[in-house]
C-alpha cells in the first residue's frame, strides 16, 4: 500500500508542477516595451549611374544613421525586389537597418527615421526607402 500512495503523491506533484513549468517557458515579458524599426534601403539609382557601393553606404550609416541612433543598431546585407512604376520587377543588392528604442520615445524616434529616408532618396536617388515598425519588449 505504501507503494501506491508514494507514486500517487509523485505522480500529483509532478502534474501540479508540469503546468507551471510550462507557464514559465512560456512566459515572455521579459525585458521593456521597445520599437523596432527596419528600413530598407535600395541600391540601384532611378537616373542610371551605376549602384550604391558598399562605401558609399557605409559612409552614409556613419554620417547620417549612427548621430541619430548613437545607442546602436544592426546592418544586414540583403537581396531585394520590387515592382518598379512601369510594372517590372527590379532586383537589386540591398541594406536593411535594424533600431530599437524605447517606445516612449517612438514620436521623435520617427522624425529622425523620416530624416534618414529623405537623405537617402535625395542623396542616392531611390524612390523610396521602405519602412516597418513593430512593437516588443528588450533587455540589454
Amino acid at each position: 500500500m505504501r507503494g501506491k500512495v508514494g507514486g500517487g503523491v509523485l505522480v500529483a506533484l509532478l502534474g501540479a508542477g508540469i503546468p507551471a513549468l510550462v507557464g514559465a517557458a512560456l512566459h515572455t515579458d521579459v525585458g521593456q516595451p521597445y520599437q523596432e524599426t527596419r528600413l530598407y534601403f535600395g541600391t540601384e539609382r532611378t537616373d542610371g549611374h551605376s549602384p550604391v557601393g558598399e562605401q558609399e553606404f557605409m559612409r552614409f550609416l556613419d554620417r547620417e544613421i549612427t548621430p541619430a541612433f548613437p545607442e546602436g543598431l544592426t546592418v544586414h546585407d540583403g537581396y531585394g525586389q520590387w515592382r518598379g512604376q512601369d510594372g517590372k520587377a527590379v532586383r537589386e543588392s540591398s541594406y536593411e537597418v535594424v533600431l530599437l528604442y524605447p517606445e516612449k520615445e517612438a514620436g521623435e524616434r520617427s522624425g529622425r527615421i523620416e530624416r534618414i529616408r529623405r537623405a537617402y532618396e535625395d542623396q542616392y536617388q531611390q524612390d523610396s526607402v521602405g519602412r516597418s515598425d513593430d512593437k516588443l519588449t528588450a533587455e540589454f
